[in-house]
């Protein structure tokens, strides 16, 4: 049985999610396998804002420059964090079953998004998470804030911010459901494309890992993701834009709604639309098209214009 190298960022959810696959691995097909630490740009620029540096695929360049090298032969992302291109010689065998897609706060004391005081500080790294932020709540101080999610957590403990958001899936990962004071629902706070899901990346030609790897792959989660992302692609997006979406098979109908929402909050458009779960992609670009005739487009011009 061949031994594989399972590449990852090193943050401590990054290193949960890998050893997750590491586990799966064994217990399904008894499959021995090593994790590879490797440091991304994304890493590397804690400092600066994502929207600054250009998120698109910072977290996991150097990954997929690894496995394109042979020095690894699985890497393990968050989808959230893959770009819509994956390069040529690259696949995607698994995505892992989909966890809460929700978002949560932590705040001190208890607070939820209703009880924080006005002007109180929230800090978040997700464009997305900001304006949807300032449009439920425009009276609040939302800050730009980097760092794995041990260190954000620290920020709320120091008094530095009155409360941070995150996703709910990467505290449950961690152990750390018990620090969270308020789980938004998707009807309130629409989640990032991808969010909550993790995916297994390999070379093309490797069909043996593509193999060994493809039984860890949830049907129903690849679906919603490949509805997600081909919506992403529809509106050129990268990490870094103000899009919530969420996609999910309900009574044999795959059923998605997604929401563009401008950087101040004050514009927000909304849409809902269904198909068949093997028509994913194509609900996905008719989202899209939903969403610019209600007038995404202007939000997205916009914020490409605050970012150039």
């Amino acid at each position: 049985m061949r031994h594989l190298r399972i590449g990852t960022r090193g943050s401590l959810l990054a290193k949960w999610q890998a050893e997750y696959v590491r586990k799966q691995l064994f217990a399904r097909a008894g499959v021995e396998a090593e994790i590879v630490i490797i440091k991304t740009a994304g890493d590397k620029l804690q400092a600066s804002p994502l929207s600054q540096i250009g998120g698109k695929g910072i977290f996991i360049k150097e990954l997929e420059e690894s496995l394109l090298e042979e020095t690894i032969d699985l890497a393990v992302h968050s989808v959230k964090d893959i770009p819509t291109d994956t390069p040529s010689r690259l696949m995607f065998p698994a995505v892992c079953r989909r966890e809460d897609v929700r978002d949560c706060l932590v705040g001190a004391n208890g607070a939820t998004l209703a009880s924080l005081r006005q002007g109180a500080r929230i800090g978040t790294g997700s464009l997305r998470r900001q304006a949807q932020l300032r449009h439920i709540r425009p009276d609040l101080d939302v800050r730009d804030l980097r760092g794995n999610v041990d260190t954000r957590l620290r920020k709320v403990e120091s008094g530095e911010y009155e409360a941070v958001m995150l996703a709910k899936a990467g505290l449950d990962r961690l152990g750390w459901s018990g620090r969270i004071t308020e789980t938004l629902s998707p009807e309130v706070f629409l989640p990032a494309v991808g969010q909550g899901a993790i995916a297994v990346e390999c070379r093309l030609k490797d069909t043996e890992a593509a193999e060994l790897v493809g039984g860890l792959d949830d049907a129903e989660s690849r679906t919603a993701i490949i509805a997600e992302r081909a919506l992403l692609s529809a509106l050129h997006g990268g990490c870094q834009v103000p899009l919530g979406a969420w996609a999910r098979i309900e009574r044999g109908e795959l059923v998605m709604e997604a929401c563009v929402c401008s950087v101040d909050g004050v514009q927000y458009v909304k849409q809902r639309a269904t198909s068949a779960p093997e028509q994913a992609a194509e609900l996905g670009g008719q989202m899209a098209n939903l969403l610019m005739e209600a007038g995404a487009q202007s939000i997205l011009e916009e914020v490409s214009r605050q970012r150039g």
